[in-house]
This record gives C-alpha cells, sequence and structure tokens, in this order.
C-alpha cells in the first residue's frame, strides 16, 4: 500500500511521550511476526510490546493470562466474562503506567494487539452471552469506559485476511481444532474491526494480507510504521 494512504498520528505527543502504534488482527493474520520483523528492523528506537498471551508466564500478565486458560479455552472464557474483560483492562492500564515511568522513553512503541484486541475480542464474547446486546455498542462502550485511564494508540494497523485461512493458520499454531463458538468469536472479532476502522478513518490504516506472504506483510507494515513516524517528526518541526 502507498504511504500516502497513511492517516497522520491522531494527536501530538505530550512532552517527551513516544509515538505508539497498535497492530490489530485476528489470530493467525500474520500480526505478530510483521510487528517482530519491523520492531527488530527498527532497533533500538522501538520497543516493542507483546501480546498479553506471550507475554513469560512468570510475569503478572503471564499468571492472569494462564488463570482465564486454565480450562483451556482457545479465547479465554472462564464463564465470566465481564471479569475476564476486566482483567484484560487493567493488564493494558498496567502495562501503559510502567511504559511512562520508564526514565528513557523509546521513540516508538510497536504494540502487538492493544485496547482495541480487548475491546472487540470481549464485546464478541459477552455478546455470545447477550444475544440481545449489540456488539458494536458494547466494544465502543469498552474503549469509552477505558478513556480515563488510557488513551487510544496515536494510530491502529489493522492487518486483515481471509478468515478460513486465518483460523487454519491459527487452529495449526496452537495443535488443535476449533470448536464452531471459537469460530463464532474469531468471526465476530474481524467484523467489529471493520466496524471500528470505518469509523475512524484518522486513527486506523488497514493492510489486506491476502495472499501475502509474511516478509510482503511486514514490508507493508514497516512502510505504515515508518510513514507515521515521519509524519510525527514533521508535526514537531512545524
Amino acid at each position: 500500500m502507498s504511504a500516502a494512504a497513511v492517516p497522520a498520528p491522531r494527536r501530538e505527543a505530550a512532552g517527551a511521550r513516544p509515538l505508539w502504534v497498535s497492530v490489530e488482527g485476528i489470530n493467525g493474520v500474520g500480526k505478530t511476526t510483521a510487528a517482530r520483523d519491523v520492531a527488530a528492523a527498527l532497533g533500538t528506537g522501538c520497543l516493542l510490546l507483546d501480546e498479553l498471551t506471550d507475554q513469560a508466564r512468570d510475569t503478572l500478565p503471564g499468571r492472569v493470562i494462564a488463570a482465564l486458560s486454565a480450562k483451556d479455552d482457545v479465547c479465554l472464557r472462564t464463564g465470566h466474562p465481564v471479569a475476564e474483560t476486566l482483567a484484560l483492562l487493567a493488564l493494558k492500564v498496567r502495562e501503559a503506567e510502567r511504559l511512562a515511568a520508564l526514565p528513557d522513553q523509546p521513540k516508538l512503541v510497536l504494540e502487538d494487539r492493544g485496547i482495541d484486541s480487548v475491546a472487540v475480542c470481549q464485546a464478541a464474547i459477552l455478546c455470545a452471552q447477550l444475544p440481545q446486546a449489540d456488539p458494536v455498542d458494547v466494544a465502543r462502550h469498552v474503549l469509552a469506559s477505558m478513556a480515563r485511564w488510557y488513551r487510544l494508540p496515536d494510530a491502529t494497523v489493522l492487518l486483515t485476511g481471509d478468515l478460513t485461512v486465518c483460523a487454519g493458520r491459527f487452529a495449526a499454531r496452537i495443535n488443535r481444532t476449533l470448536a464452531p463458538r471459537d469460530l463464532r468469536v474469531i468471526e465476530q472479532t474481524e467484523l467489529l474491526y471493520t466496524v471500528l476502522a470505518a469509523a475512524e478513518p484518522d486513527r486506523f490504516t488497514v493492510i489486506d494480507t491476502r495472499g501475502q506472504p509474511p516478509e510482503a506483510v511486514a514490508e507493508a507494515l514497516g512502510a505504515v510504521v515508518r510513514s507515521l513516524v515521519e509524519k510525527r517528526e514533521a508535526g514537531h518541526a512545524a
């Protein structure tokens, strides 16, 4: 995709606050591989925040995820979706607070799944139990409720792809067959991402990964991130 299609970072930094870019997408779309490749290419000026589910089990996030995984549910469902949502949101707030306290701030934070993921994934799970609720409204409510404690990313890059292909990759990675209810959550999550992205074109950049090898996806993500950095720097210079 053309870097000219990338919107400028949505807000200016406060002081030395880094440019915060979140990489979103359903399981199996290739966001983790792409984010890690881009962070490695950018070097020490970029801090990569791993997805919560990929963090070490001896850390607080790792222990919370382990507890949510205790029933061996691929979507972290324990039967208490409100408590699960609050726990995941609290981990994201803690992550942002710990980053803000670093004495040496990075130039760029590249986040593998952020607050948008919590909003859309948990909205899909919550609404599976509350069919009368609108998943879009629930996702937006989660984001709005977090505004007091958590600032949305400066920019969000959404990777989209073929749902069947992505689900197959995810199933192969975790070495299990996805149940129909798992597939429904993934499908609903993809839909909610699409709705949020369409409603906030000033924050979201969408990259279609269909038919693209991992290196091409990483290259496209890298181009978007570099464009965002350049626009942030140009805004500061002005």
